[in-house]
């Protein structure tokens, strides 16, 4: 008898034993709660898809990815997504894991937050220790300081080695520089779009940093004279760049997990290998739009170009072909090649409008535009926002961002508000005739997307209009002042409507001019 009662002792000593890893396994995995009485689960993230399930208030759900407000989730024996807007979640600590930028310029910001502050920029490619999860957000090591990146834009994948290390502290042997990304930059004697010009410096050019004041970096010139660079047209790095070798193709780093490697140039040919973001490969040669590359066992593989970060000596696999020739190669459905500037409506000590509810427009004219952002970078655009957190931005400034960069669209996102609380509607605005085709596209592209009464595309006379040299139109998304409406466009699904009828738009426009 008492040889059984310790037989099972034992059995269930050992089980528990294989357990514990189990549950701490569990016990790092991101998981959310359900806050409304149903929620649907989904086939893909977006409202479009089908209805495959529901989960409960309260349900907690583990979360294997994300996609913009979406959550991709385990769902029975399948996977699902759900609306994150619909969820709570709590901070998660991540071990021995990095993560992977899948954009240029994703913004590292001081705490999880669009309103917070950016202390850098990362590009696509560029990895990074984690530290942890807090909603949407993950904690990274940047530079020897702690910041935060928003998952929509980043791949997570597991340490390479199993020792965890901080990145080091700089030394003074090997400083931040920063490298001008632009062709011609202007050098302000102040941390000012409005500030003297007191020179400029041209592409490829790197300069040690002195300082920083928000989105602008001090640098010392050749001549001794100290100024500043506005960040947005440049790229940090940590050592002295050397021009690309001639003797190498480069190489091309993997941004997404899962990524396949095909047996030749087509999205319809065989896969014969699935890689992880942050892999890298050696380029043989430069096709289209695809990248052939070697493999380990010396065999080849063709990747997507669209899908890779290629390093700066595989970017200059194509130098040679001329300007205008590479920008007609872009193919309808993408935006490649192509700068659009988005403007968040007023910011810092300008409030905007005030719904009647307590909305303020500044708010939420931010998050859209994030949104937007995150939609036309993964089309291929090179976007440029006129400001990326809670702060106060002349209108001339910006203006002046859109003709600095010659911007092939200027987008101005607001949300609209009068005395009378019965007035409802979104309203696309114009004011040149070089404007009023793509004023009207993304008018459209609205209609087809969200369910407010439509106003139609009208002249409107507002100095980002008036006084841009570039294609503009200025969009206001719905009235605060009306209860019902202010109700309706402050939620993250009507941004997600409304910004994807806005990437409908412009995608539709661009598209118009290869015809």
């Amino acid at each position: 008898m008492n040889d059984k009662i310790l037989h099972k002792m034992t059995l269930i000593f050992l089980a528990f034993i294989l357990l514990v890893p189990v549950m701490q396994a569990k016990a790092q995995e991101e998981e959310v709660t359900v806050n409304v009485s149903t929620l649907k689960v989904r086939s893909g993230p977006g409202l479009t898809y089908d209805t495959i399930g529901a989960v409960t208030k309260n349900e907690k759900l583990a979360v294997i990815g994300r996609e913009n407000d979406w959550l991709h989730i385990k769902f029975g024996n399948t996977t699902g997504w759900v609306a994150n807007w619909y969820t709570t979640s709590e901070t998660v600590e991540m071990t021995n894991k990095q993560v992977v930028s899948k954009v240029n310029r994703l913004n590292v910001r001081t705490e999880p937050s669009t309103s917070s502050a950016t202390i850098g920029q990362i590009n696509e490619g560029n990895q990074f220790i984690a530290y942890k999860s807090e909603g949407e957000w993950v904690e990274i090591d940047f530079q020897g300081q702690k910041g935060w990146v928003n998952q929509s834009y980043i791949t997570l994948i597991e340490q390479p080695s199993a020792e965890v290390k901080p990145a080091p502290a700089p030394t003074p042997s090997k400083e931040k520089l920063f490298v001008v990304s632009v062709d011609v930059l202007n050098v302000r004697a102040k941390a000012d779009l409005s500030s003297k010009k007191i020179g400029q410096v041209e592409k490829g050019e790197q300069f040690e940093i002195l300082s920083t004041d928000h989105n602008w970096v001090q640098v010392q010139l050749e001549n001794g004279k100290k100024g500043w660079l506005y960040s947005f047209y440049g790229r940090f790095t940590d050592v002295d760049e050397s021009p690309p070798s001639t003797d190498s193709n480069g190489t091309i780093t993997v941004l997404y997990n899962g990524t396949n490697l095909r047996s030749d140039s087509a999205t319809n040919s065989n896969v014969v290998k699935r890689a992880d973001a942050g892999e890298s490969y050696v380029v043989l040669e430069s096709i289209n739009d695809w990248y052939k590359v070697a493999l380990a066992d010396q065999s080849t593989a063709y990747v997507a170009s669209w899908v890779v970060s290629p390093s700066s000596s595989t970017k200059g696999m194509n130098e040679n072909i001329p300007e205008k020739e590479v920008e007609s190669d872009r193919k309808k459905g993408t935006l490649n090649g192509l700068s659009i500037v988005i403007d968040a409506g007023h910011g810092g000590n300008d409030r905007g409008t005030t719904g009647a509810l307590g909305t303020d427009e500044k708010g939420i004219t931010l998050l859209t535009a994030e949104l937007l952002s995150s939609k036309l970078q993964a089309a291929g655009a090179n976007v440029i926002m006129t400001r990326e957190s809670d702060q106060y931005v002349d209108l001339r400034k910006r203006v002046s961002i859109g003709h600095q960069v010659s911007a092939d669209a200027f987008i101005s996102l607001h949300y609209d508000a009068v005395e009378n609380s019965s007035v409802r509607g979104f309203t696309s605005y114009y004011m040149h005739g070089y404007q009023k085709e793509l004023a009207q596209y993304v008018h459209d592209g609205l209609a087809d997307m969200i369910s407010l009464k439509d106003r139609g595309t009208q002249p409107g006379n507002y100095l980002v209009l008036r006084e841009n040299k570039q294609k503009a139109v200025l969009v206001e998304l719905g009235y605060l002042s009306n209860p019902t409406e202010e109700r309706n466009v402050t939620t993250p699904k009507f941004r997600e409507q409304a910004t994807h009828g806005i990437y409908n738009g412009i995608i539709n426009y661009f598209d118009s001019q290869l015809d």
